[in-house]
């Protein structure tokens, strides 16, 4: 398995914040603060991503954005090795699922995303790539070993049905791969600039990373390279409990460290990772519950 190794004039400069870094995600930080409104969320969502798809399309290429290819690939690619049947949920253009099958896995793509679908089709014609949504998967229960959630669960409003769901279709010692943004990320302070990160500078020294409101789940806007949309903060322990509470046992928690690219781009990582990657695993006998 894969293993690797209170300054006021700094909060005056809040508005000047850096840009986000290039975060290799199909989410980013939340920026304005939105109330989650369930079901209305998910449709306010999959709007923005029609219209997003394109400069999406663009940032991703072939190799995915510099997180993707020297942060979350060497772990996502190792800890999914073994699986012979495989669904993306949350798959987008297509490229993971791509990947999945250049290593001998059939893999499945999902998104509710129809302009995304259609690029995922094009390159790869002969790749199966559905419509729909995680909270309803339309598959039979046991049909993949492994199910794949790669930086699609904020994106998600309803993610304690959709983990239960991707737990349903899972076989019984199937495991559940999960690339997530670190929740202190997503823990944007009220009113801050849209487009920009947490980092608070002093000049051109970056003195630290700001985040706040961490344990309440909320939804708020996310902006960058011409994508907008709209994105669920939930504290760690929330994603926990639902894992937990859909039958699942945790096998892997990385926090992967930045191999390569860009120094400046490795550094601000390093000081402030904002990606884990978990491997969860479905027993080979469910829990039954019991009435009271």
């Amino acid at each position: 398995m894969w293993r690797p190794a209170s300054d006021r004039a700094a909060v005056a400069e809040r508005a000047t914040a850096e840009p986000a870094p290039e975060l290799a995600i199909r989410s980013a930080l939340s920026m304005e603060s939105a109330s989650p409104r369930g079901v209305g969320a998910g449709e306010t969502s999959m709007s923005d991503w029609e219209a997003s798809a394109e400069a999406w399309i663009t940032s991703m290429g072939d190799r995915g954005d510099r997180s993707r290819e020297h942060v979350l690939d060497p772990p996502m690619r190792a800890l999914a090795a073994g699986a012979r049947r495989a669904l993306d949920v949350g798959c987008g253009e297509g490229r993971f699922c791509r990947a999945l099958r250049a290593e001998g896995i059939e893999a499945v793509g999902l998104d509710p995303t129809e302009a995304l679908l259609r690029e995922a089709r094009r390159r790869d014609p002969s790749g199966t790539y559905v419509s729909g949504r995680a909270e309803a998967l339309p598959f039979e229960a046991g049909s993949f070993d492994l199910v794949v959630s790669y930086l699609s669960l904020i994106d998600i409003a309803g993610y304690r049905a959709a983990i239960t769901e991707m737990t349903r279709v899972m076989t019984p010692g199937g495991r559940l791969l999960v690339a997530n943004l670190q929740p202190w990320t997503t823990a944007t302070p009220r009113n801050w600039p849209e487009g920009k990160g947490g980092w608070i500078t002093v000049g051109t020294e970056r003195r630290y990373y700001a985040f706040d409101d961490y344990m309440e789940e909320r939804s708020g806007w996310a902006a960058w390279r011409g994508i907008r949309v709209l994105n669920h903060h939930r504290p760690l322990s929330a994603y926990f409990s639902a894992f937990l509470g859909a039958g699942l046992e945790l096998r892997a928690f990385e926090e992967p460290p930045c191999l390569g690219g860009d120094p400046d781009f490795a550094d601000k990582y390093a000081r402030v990772p904002w990606f884990h990657v978990m491997l969860w695993q479905k027993p080979d006998v469910m829990p039954v519950e019991t009435g009271r």
